[in-house]
């Protein structure tokens, strides 16, 4: 297992992680197999969208935002509910095949570390299973 920092800047915000993914699997020299990417914190989450065009990635923090907004009455008391609402939402991980030593992925795709209360140091967490 491999891990990777990420230092993230806002509360919430979707960094894109896809270049610090590929350079793991290739010093690793993965060639083919499943690889997991996991988030293990329970404000955060991993997805596969969009990482072509930047305002896909601010139009979904920003529709986060308005589904579950920070500013109501819940129950747990940290004051981060909608942290952990978002985090349920969008997942702890995801899988992504390697071929030949690289990330098959669809021409836009990119992965996105997503971050929901932040600014914070993270880690994610990446498993290869050999096919």
């Amino acid at each position: 297992m491999e891990i990777i920092s990420i230092k993230t800047t806002r509360r919430e915000q979707l960094i894109d992680i896809t270049a610090k993914v590929r350079e793991v699997v290739k010093n690793n020299k993965w060639e083919d197999g499943i690889l997991y990417i996991y988030c293990p914190h329970t404000t955060g989450g991993i997805t596969i969208n969009e990482s072509a065009d930047p305002s896909v990635a601010a139009d979904i923090e920003d529709t986060l935002m308005k589904l579950i907004p920070r500013s109501r009455h819940y129950k747990h008391i940290e004051g981060n509910s909608d942290s952990h609402i978002k985090s349920s939402i969008i997942g702890c991980g995801s899988f992504c095949f390697v071929e030949k030593g690289d990330l098959v992925l669809g021409t836009w795709q990119g992965i996105f570390f997503a971050e929901f209360d932040g600014p914070r140091n993270r880690k994610v967490y990446l498993k290869f299973i050999r096919s």
